[in-house]
């Protein structure tokens, strides 16, 4: 007896998976056709197919007991519950499987979305439908197109793969791997994928990232660049927001200007597209391109303001500025991309041909339409440097209260200082010795400068010179009041400006030519 009953619960679940299995059919007409239509039983007229929650009704249909599957042959209709409803032109549909083959015009409808498609399977065991000649699908904010294609019913979200392209009446995107959720517009991307904006034609792409496509808000991960008007972003990380026309860019960010040839470049970056204005800080870099060489300038907070036509840069604070035949420091920095006119603040200092120049502001001129340095103006204690070319210990020297240059294909030409000039130099014969050092005292006087040397100099008022001979030199003459050499800041070499200064005022050493005036070396 007890192994009776162990028998029946045994064999008690299948009893139930076979129940839940069976196919129930009514139609019209019935009948058994074996020439025709061997182990089936052909239905005619109102047919209705009954199994597991579903419901099909056609006008034609083929059932075959034996195998448990049902061929539907004409104005097909599907429904699961209240929820799906499917029409096509023919349905193979397996009762053991579960599986629902269609084919021929076939609509499908759930509360989210439509989807119309040749052929579609369903999976009814798992609630998942599949197509792999491609599919539309349509809610209440996109249309979503591809060639292949998973549905889940019971989550909304489609997998879709090759060819695929959401568009809205805003927005139209493509990529070849995509999952999209029909009830809340969201799309997470996984391959090469490119978001455009119909009306402003805007672009973002990607290769791995998150897109809404109801808010309009994006975040991608993976080789995120975005296009706009007039700028290319590019980072290791991007978010944007179109409707506040704000994007931020995080590690190895690379902006574009894209009608200035402009590029700025640091590890975190803020653009407010509607006030046309870029934010960059950590390791941020300007760099302007100029006939194949390009100008680099490193501060910790770079800010990029106005409209191209009107563009300023500002950068600050511990700016440094890289180039091949000029470099220089300053604290902040002002450009005006309007006139070309650049502005260094707070103890600036210019390198270039061997020359260093130092004043309490240095403005410099660039040709707007060459981009090329114009002018030069140093403002109150101007102090031009250069080391004699044979000597570590001489100096030549020009001071005044104002400078004024004049560059020509990028080098200083000429230079006119106004207002208590002096000037030391040393004077070589064409062997390089050491003849003679002049002293000369001026309101003004123009200097011409040849390769960075000085080659003429032209007193526009009465000046008081002395001239040396080299043994003779006072000490207090060999150097001018308020002197500083400045090489150990000058950065060499375009990585050289995101190197750290040493705290001046803790390495602070001073130098003393064995009586006054004591020299200051600023050390790196």
């Amino acid at each position: 007896m007890k192994k009776i009953f162990f028998l029946l619960l045994a064999i008690a679940p299948l009893l139930i998976y076979s129940q839940s299995k069976k196919i129930y059919y009514d139609a019209e007409y019935q009948e058994v056709d074996e020439e025709n239509y061997p182990g089936a039983t052909l239905l005619i007229g109102n047919v209705k197919m009954t199994h597991d929650g579903a419901v099909l009704t056609c006008k034609k249909a083929l059932f075959y007991q034996k195998e448990n599957f049902f061929k539907a042959l004409e104005d097909v209709t599907i429904k699961q519950g209240d929820t799906i409803t499917q029409t096509s032109d023919y349905v193979d549909y397996d009762a053991n499987s579960k599986q629902a083959l269609s084919w021929g015009n076939v609509v499908l409808k759930d509360p989210s979305m439509t989807l119309t498609s040749d052929t579609l399977q369903f999976d009814r065991l798992n609630q998942k439908l599949f197509y792999k000649s491609y599919a539309t699908i349509k809610d209440q904010t996109n249309t979503l197109k591809s060639k292949n294609g998973n549905y889940y019913l019971e989550t909304k979200k489609f997998t879709a793969t090759t060819r695929v392209t959401v568009v809205n009446p805003e927005h139209n995107l493509t990529s070849n791997h995509l999952d999209y959720y029909t009830d809340s517009g969201l799309t997470y991307l996984y391959g090469p994928s490119t978001i455009t904006n119909t009306k402003n034609a805007n672009k973002i792409y990607c290769e791995r990232g998150f897109y809404n496509t109801k808010t309009d808000v994006s975040y991608f991960v993976k080789n995120a660049k975005l296009y706009l008007k007039e700028r290319t972003v590019e980072g290791d990380s991007l978010y944007y927001d179109k409707n506040k026309g704000f994007a931020s860019a995080t590690n190895n960010i690379k902006v574009i200007d894209t009608v200035k040839n402009f590029v700025t470049k640091g590890n975190y970056a803020e653009i407010y597209e509607l006030k046309d204005s870029l934010f960059i800080v950590k390791k941020a870099v300007a760099i302007s391109i100029v006939d194949k060489d390009s100008t680099f300038i490193h501060g910790d907070t770079l800010l990029v303001t106005g409209k191209p036509e009107k563009r300023i840069v500002r950068i600050y604070p511990g700016v440094k500025i890289f180039k091949s035949d000029l470099q220089g420091k300053c604290d902040s920095i002002h450009t005006n991309q309007q006139n070309g006119l650049t502005r260094m603040f707070d103890s600036p200092v210019l390198w270039s041909d061997g020359n260093q120049i130092t004043g309490d502001t240095i403005h410099l001129q660039s040709n707007v339409e060459t981009e090329q340095l114009d002018s030069l103006k140093v403002l109150n204690n101007s102090f031009i440097v250069s080391k004699d070319s044979l000597a570590d210990d001489n100096y030549n020297q020009i001071k005044g209260r104002n400078m004024f240059g004049k560059f020509i294909k990028n080098k200083l030409k000429t230079l006119l200082v106004k207002g208590n000039a002096e000037s030391v130099y040393f004077n070589r014969n064409d062997n390089g010795e050491l003849e003679t050092v002049t002293k000369e005292v001026s309101s003004n006087i123009e200097f011409t400068l040849l390769e960075g040397q000085i080659e003429s100099i032209k007193y526009l008022k009465a000046s008081e010179g002395t001239t040396f001979p080299p043994s003779k030199l006072p000490e207090e003459v060999r150097i001018l009041k308020g002197f500083i050499w400045r090489e150990k800041e000058q950065p060499k070499t375009k990585e050289a400006i995101f190197i750290d200064d040493v705290d001046i005022k803790s390495t602070q050493s001073t130098k003393k030519l064995d009586s006054k005036p004591v020299i200051l070396l600023k050390e790196n």
